[in-house]
């Protein structure tokens, strides 16, 4: 068998694509005061406390202002959000308003003052605890303050089923849909009857 060996790079694939939001929007209707930005470098640190991290390239507009804030939204994205997850990561707020240019609706946070995205199945709200500069991008590391999760994936015991929003991964500069489910924590030790 024969391997090629590649330099030092990023290939831990796939990654989730979400939507971060930033900035602050206070329910008028108002959204040119946010920002949206598509991030993949973006992850689960601790679960207790629930700890996450994105990170964001300094040049990137949104950066400054999460800096500034302390505080930004990460909203998970679908099959039906692709377009839009895709739009939000390569044009700037500078130049626009992207609430606005793809029709996503603001909705106000808990505890936060970014929005959510309405068509978002999950908006987690963050507060930045810490900025590690890293190189090409720094790292925000942050609590967890908040969860918001859509009624129509969530069935009558209270359980919420993400698989049915059809989210989307990121791999390599490629979008995907996650497909068929192959198992499930603990399955593989499981004693059978």
């Amino acid at each position: 068998m024969s391997r090629t060996i590649w330099k030092p790079g990023t290939m831990i694939y796939p990654l989730p694509a979400v939507m971060v939001t930033c900035g602050t929007y206070d329910g008028d209707g108002d959204t040119s005061k946010a920002n949206i930005i598509t991030l993949s470098w973006v992850g689960t640190i601790c679960s207790d406390p629930a700890i996450c991290s994105i990170s964001v390239r300094p040049s990137r507009y949104s950066h400054d202002i999460i800096k500034k804030n302390k505080e930004f939204v990460i909203n998970i994205t679908t099959k039906d959000l692709v377009f839009e997850t895709d739009y939000c990561g390569v044009k700037s707020g500078r130049d626009m308003d992207k609430f606005k240019k793809m029709k996503l609706t603001p909705l106000c946070a808990e505890t936060v003052k970014a929005p959510l995205i309405k068509e978002s199945p999950i908006n987690i709200e963050c507060s930045v605890e810490e900025i590690k500069k890293l190189g090409s991008h720094d790292m925000f590391i942050a609590k967890v303050l908040c969860i918001h999760a859509d009624d129509k994936y969530t069935d009558r015991t209270g359980k919420f089923d993400l698989e049915r929003s059809d989210p989307i991964c990121y791999s390599h500069g490629q979008y995907y849909s996650l497909g068929k489910r192959l198992g499930h924590f603990g399955f593989s030790v499981k004693k059978s009857k």
